[in-house]
């Protein structure tokens, strides 16, 4: 069996997005003046952004202990990752912010694990309506 069709994907992605977005809320709150010379961003902006993602968290946690996590509320997750991810991407080409090169390569990977996260959504809930609707 696929890992895209197994019944346990969504599950799976909501939690290592939880994890991953924890991860990342506490390193950006706690190491902000520490990562912001070495990463050619705004402090305030690294501070801002882990504050962002303290109720994300929440709400993805949440959704990840519920047997059946509401259709809306996963799109909605799904919907802010697609975002995070955009903002991210026009952060680093806009102008606005001069990145070094450890800061493009820190806001690009977490970009991507992120989109991936997003698909993984995706063919998580794809799947659970699917059984749903078999059933």
């Amino acid at each position: 069996m696929s890992i895209l069709r197994s019944p346990n994907l969504l599950r799976y992605a909501l939690v290592a997005d939880a994890l991953a977005s924890g991860a990342s809320a506490a390193l950006l709150l706690a190491g902000a003046s520490v990562l912001a010379p070495r990463l050619g961003l705004p402090e305030q902006l690294l501070t801002v952004a882990g504050v962002v993602l303290v109720p994300f968290v929440a709400l993805v946690a949440h959704l990840a202990t519920r047997a059946q996590p509401a259709e809306g509320a996963v799109w909605a997750v799904i919907l802010i990752n697609i975002a995070w991810v955009a903002g991210s991407v026009i952060l680093l080409v806009s102008g606005v912010v001069e990145p070094t090169m450890l800061g493009y390569a820190f806001v690009g990977a977490q970009a991507v694990a992120v989109l991936m996260f997003a698909d993984f959504q995706y063919f998580g809930l794809r799947n659970a309506s699917a059984a749903g609707t078999a059933a």
